[in-house]
């Protein structure tokens, strides 16, 4: 299950470790053994700058209105 969300400053990566700052966004997806699962009792929250969003496959840009848009959804 994956959640957008904004940072408030006292969020850190669980990939590169950084401090994501206010107010930038971040992913929490839940996870078990690497892998994202469906169910929040399955797996652990996982938080993710947007950078290593991108590198693992959970966030891409796409064209929407002319404009590039940072979206979480699958495609």
């Amino acid at each position: 299950m994956r959640r957008g969300c904004i940072s408030l400053g006292e969020v850190k990566c669980d990939e590169c470790g950084r401090t994501i700052p206010y107010p930038d966004r971040y992913l929490a997806v839940e996870e078990k053994k690497g892998k994202e699962v469906k169910e929040v009792e399955e797996g652990n929250t996982a938080h993710y700058c947007v950078e290593c969003c991108l590198k693992k496959g959970y966030a891409r840009y796409k064209e929407e209105k002319g404009e590039q848009v940072l979206t979480f959804f699958k495609e």
